[in-house]
């Protein structure tokens, strides 16, 4: 045991743990939310078009996580504009847009000869290799996002509960959720460095899955939610430090292995 601990550098893992937890706090609220309105495959899609918006930003050179927020704010646009144009499920429509947009972020990247990077780690995603600038950044737009979304919490509530019975209250409905995918939109942007494309709609939904049985109303389960994302964190990076395994699917896997304990727990008791 003595020797696992001599093994761990902690200076070396501070940015990653710092900008891990500052992820999972803002994924707890925003995924407890996402699980309430059982909105996970819209998250996927827009955490799939990240691709799209990383190759976009790199081809025009610009800022990485603004290149992922305006494309994901993009098809979050096009999608409410298409429910109301094609006589199309919710789930086709979802499925169509994760993957057409997947799909043009790989032919776009392949078009690019003179740009070299590295697709496996923007789509299983880099924590290693954080700066103290991303950090900053995780840390200051975290801050904004709760912001707004404690103006928006109640509200939000309200919708999940029944969307009808909150328009008939005057909450303004189509306002709400446009605010909501804004905020959702950026907190992909900025956690696709921490877990990658592929795996950040699982950091959002199952740290809230795994806390939904042992929570008793809805702030409870946010908190939860984003204590289990901060110790899935810490355990996968120790994890992945140690054993030399990827970072990103060693954070999802802990989450994953929470949510096993926790349900069967709970359910035990009942």
């Amino acid at each position: 045991m003595n020797e696992i601990w001599q093994a761990i550098d902690i200076r070396y893992l501070l940015l990653p743990i710092l900008g891990g937890l500052g992820v999972a706090l803002i994924t707890g609220p925003l995924g407890s939310l996402m699980v309430w309105r059982r909105l996970a495959y819209f998250g996927d899609t827009l955490s799939h078009s990240g691709l799209l918006g990383i190759t976009l930003a790199l081809a025009l050179q610009i800022n990485i996580t603004l290149g992922v927020c305006v494309i994901a704010l993009v098809v979050a646009l096009l999608l409410l504009r298409l429910q109301d144009q094609l006589q199309v499920a919710n789930d086709t429509l979802l499925g169509m847009l994760s993957h057409t947009s997947l799909a043009l972020g790989l032919l776009v990247l392949a078009l690019m000869k003179d740009i070299r990077v590295d697709v496996l780690g923007f789509l299983y995603g880099d924590i290693l290799a954080m700066s103290w600038s991303d950090v900053s950044m995780i840390f200051v737009g975290g801050a904004l996002v709760f912001v707004m979304l404690a103006r928006l919490w109640q509200p939000l509530l309200r919708i999940s509960v029944d969307s009808d019975l909150a328009q008939a209250e005057g909450v303004l409905v189509r306002k709400v959720q446009a605010g909501y995918v804004v905020l959702l939109a950026v907190v992909i942007a900025i956690a696709i460095k921490i877990v990658g494309v592929l795996l950040i709609t699982a950091l959002l939904v199952i740290p809230a899955a795994a806390a939904r049985p042992c929570a008793s109303s809805p702030e409870r389960m946010a908190i939860l939610a984003s204590l289990i994302g901060m110790i899935s964190v810490i355990i996968g990076i120790l994890s992945s430090h140690i054993w030399d395994v990827p970072t990103g699917p060693a954070i999802v896997v802990t989450a994953a292995t929470i949510l096993l304990i926790t349900t069967s727990i709970f359910n035990y008791k009942k």
